[in-house]
Formats: structure tokens, C-alpha cells, sequence
């Protein structure tokens, strides 16, 4: 299967919005956010977010297939950390190489601007741990209880790659 990344914009909004939602139905688990909650937002407010934040998406036949959010901190002591987000990727387009290609476009942003890169994934996951391990992301805590998910919790691990180091070193 062939596909492109590139960074999304306002005139991918309609994309945007139908997978984050699909996102957020088939895996509430690994999101804080609902799909209740995320539907309710304004056109206006996701524009704001695509601006504000550095979104990417994975382009295949069938069009928009996976989506990667990167943020760097504001805080005055927190701008050497960056942080990956809404990491999706539909069923389709799983174990093409395509995750870890969003992962590394988002790095490649980040190594001008952060020291380091963190993320949470759900301790469940282990697909998506073993990605993120991959892509030279290793864990450095547990949150337990971390999301109230139909009244399940579920423990979140805390990952980070250091963008200043070579892979493998502490």
C-alpha cells in the first residue's frame, strides 16, 4: 500500500475531525478526550488546534489514515520538552511502516526546537509500546489510574526519547 505524510492544515479540518472521531469511538481507552466531547468542538476551535499544534497525516488511496500531534512545552523551564499526541492509525494501514515514519517526521521537527520528546500510552498497549520502543522511546513511569474509562481504569506508561543522545544511551 502506498501512502504520503505530510503536515495537516485548516482545508484538512473535514478530515481531521472524521479521524479523530473514528480515533476516539473504537479506542476510548488510549484517549483522555470522548468522541461525546470531541463532536461538540467548533470548526473554529479545531482550526485554532491546527495551528497552534504541529499536526501530521499519514495520505493513502482512500484519503486520511492516521494522525500524529507534536507540541513543545510553553513553560519557561519546560521549552526543552516536546510531547507526541492523538497518535492514530486506522486498521488498514497497520504494520505498513507508516506509525513509525509519523513518529519520525514529528522528531525531525522537533530536533530543532526540543532536547527530548515524551508521550503516555495506555500499559495495555502493547503494540503501540512496542512502537513507540521502536522508535528509541523508553519508559520512565507509571501513572496509575491514569484514565476512568467506562468505569475501568487504565494505567498509562510515560515514555521519552532523548533527541540530544544517541539511541539506546541513558
Amino acid at each position: 500500500m502506498t501512502y504520503s505524510i505530510r503536515r495537516l492544515g485548516e482545508p484538512d479540518l473535514g478530515a481531521y475531525r472524521k479521524i479523530r472521531f473514528e480515533a476516539l469511538s473504537n479506542h476510548p481507552e488510549a484517549y483522555a478526550s470522548t468522541p461525546e466531547n470531541f463532536a461538540q468542538r467548533s470548526d473554529a476551535e479545531l482550526a485554532a488546534l491546527l495551528r497552534k499544534m504541529s499536526f501530521y497525516g499519514v495520505f493513502a488511496e482512500t484519503g486520511l489514515g492516521g494522525i500524529l500531534a507534536y507540541a513543545r512545552s510553553d513553560g519557561e523551564r519546560e521549552r526543552h520538552r516536546g510531547w507526541i499526541y492523538q497518535v492514530y492509525v486506522q486498521p488498514a494501514l497497520r504494520g505498513t511502516g507508516c506509525a513509525l515514519e509519523l513518529i519520525e517526521t514529528a522528531v525531525d521537527q522537533a530536533r530543532d526546537e526540543v532536547l527530548q520528546l515524551h508521550l503516555g500510552v495506555g500499559a495495555h498497549n502493547k503494540p503501540a509500546i512496542r512502537l513507540y520502543e521502536k522508535a528509541g522511546f523508553s519508559i520512565y513511569g507509571t501513572e496509575p489510574r491514569s484514565l476512568n474509562v467506562n468505569g475501568r481504569y487504565v494505567d498509562e506508561h510515560l515514555m521519552v526519547r532523548f533527541l540530544d543522545k544517541a539511541p539506546g544511551d541513558k
